[in-house]
């Protein structure tokens, strides 16, 4: 990492610290608030997202685009990196001098959601109006309308089917004003 790199992630980290007593305080402000910290460490966001969860890992801001109305919720972690190729090129006999990593962008589209616990991984789209399921690992492009989860992640279905079947069921909805 370098120092630069490194500054740049300390600063965020200090000043997400300083945000965490407003998460149970008052989330509105909260956000308005850590938008503006994402926003100065590179990572473009278009629109206003609805809910980023104070634990969420994020790796290289410069490589990361959020579109509007985005939840992010708790454990989530946008990975842009991966290093398994130099154990790849090790395993071939062309070992390298150095570690090797891949890096790859991870951009997410407007009205989508993201369930706790996902894995975002390098060259992930994710497009408009898409639900992704709690635990999920997501790699490669998710259409818009999809409703995704599992490891791998695979489309179970479409977002306004997901809606209607819910609609038409027994719940109890809890509304809550993000």
């Amino acid at each position: 990492m370098t120092i630069k790199r490194f500054i740049k992630k300390g600063w965020f980290r200090l000043r997400k610290a300083l945000l965490f007593p407003l998460v149970f305080i008052n989330h509105r402000l909260y956000m308005r608030l850590y938008v503006v910290i994402l926003k100065s460490t590179g990572i473009k966001i278009s629109g206003t997202p609805r809910f980023i969860a104070y634990s969420v890992k994020i790796d290289d801001f410069e490589l990361i685009s959020f579109g509007d109305r985005l939840v992010i919720s708790s454990n989530v972690i946008l990975l842009t990196h991966d290093y398994s190729y130099t154990t790849s090129l090790i395993s071939i006999g062309r070992a390298p001098i150095t570690d090797v990593g891949i890096l790859g962008p991870i951009n997410i589209g407007n009205n989508v959601f993201i369930g706790m616990n996902s894995i975002i991984l390098p060259g992930t789209r994710i497009g408009n109006n898409v639900i992704i399921g709690a635990g999920s690992v997501v790699r490669g492009t998710i259409e818009d309308y999809s409703v995704v989860t599992g490891n791998p992640a695979k489309v179970i279905g479409d977002i306004r089917e997901h809606a209607e079947k819910i609609s038409k069921k027994n719940y109890v909805l809890r509304i809550d004003n993000f």
